[in-house]
């Protein structure tokens, strides 16, 4: 391995030059740490209802001028989400209330042999585990998901991240080019917290130095982050929801299943 390779720093590193000037290394070369643009109103002009301004300046204008003061947040599908997944377990309910109520328990008194016992019993069984496959997969929406800025770069929200990556100015402004930018200003002020307690006099002012700016960059990107949490948080509600429907779909097969089976067994 050539010293090149050896000495070849990671993704964020930090490093003061000769000159005193702060650098980070971004992963193919290292850049000065400046301030990043005032970027007002912030994403999309975005004041979250009921929750304040999440912008610096909040869009205005009179009532009449078609401005709208709150564009919808992305937490509002989450509600939507939920309380369709809330009437596919009231429905899986009233199936299982239906397998489980007089009407199989009357037929199982027409069976006169042990084959058609265990077939009807197989019958019932597979159907119960149906509802009970498809109240367990639904019930998985109402858990909230927790999101954290990590999520923002896990594989769950690739397809979030391919939208975010065609139309990166709608997300991120002038502040960014994709999340992981959004999100370097935090793990950069970390790493200069670390090189602090090492470092001499005079590379420790160049240190305090960067250190501020990547806290006026972290107030920056703040709202931007907010809002891209929460996308992320209604995104994975919404993926859980439609994995939630696929299984519905599958276990409704194995209740039908079931039900025939059962059916078949009892009938005279």
């Amino acid at each position: 391995m050539s010293d090149t390779q050896e000495e070849q720093p990671g993704t964020n590193a930090v490093r003061v030059d000769e000159s005193g000037v702060l650098e980070y290394f971004d992963g193919e070369r290292w850049a000065p740490y400046v301030d990043l643009p005032d970027d007002v109103p912030g994403p999309l002009g975005v004041v979250f209802r009921g929750e304040g301004p999440v912008s610096p300046v909040p869009p205005s204008g009179p009532p009449d001028s078609g401005v709208l003061e709150a564009l919808p947040s992305p937490l509002d599908s989450v509600a939507d989400s939920r309380e369709a997944a809330r009437w596919t377990l009231a429905s899986s309910g009233a199936v299982g209330a239906l397998l489980l109520g007089g009407g199989p328990l009357l037929a199982v008194g027409k069976i006169t042999d042990w084959a058609h016992a265990a077939w009807a019993g197989g019958g019932l069984v597979a159907a119960l585990l149906g509802v009970a496959w498809a109240v367990w997969q639904t019930s998985e929406v109402l858990v909230p998901p927790l999101t954290t800025p990590d999520v923002l770069t896990s594989p769950a929200l690739r397809g979030l991240r391919e939208q975010f990556e065609a139309s990166p100015g709608h997300y991120f402004g002038a502040l960014a080019d994709d999340v992981e930018d959004l999100l370097r200003h935090r793990l950069l002020a970390a790493e200069i917290s670390r090189r602090l307690a090492a470092a001499g006099p005079a590379e420790r002012m160049a240190l305090e130095r960067g250190l501020a700016t990547a806290r006026r960059n972290i107030a920056r990107t703040d709202p931007y982050l907010r809002w891209l949490l929460a996308t992320a948080h209604a995104w994975l509600v919404r993926e859980k929801l439609r994995k939630a429907r696929r299984h519905t779909f599958a276990s409704a097969l194995v209740v039908i299943t079931g039900a025939v089976v059962f059916l078949g067994a009892t009938a005279r």
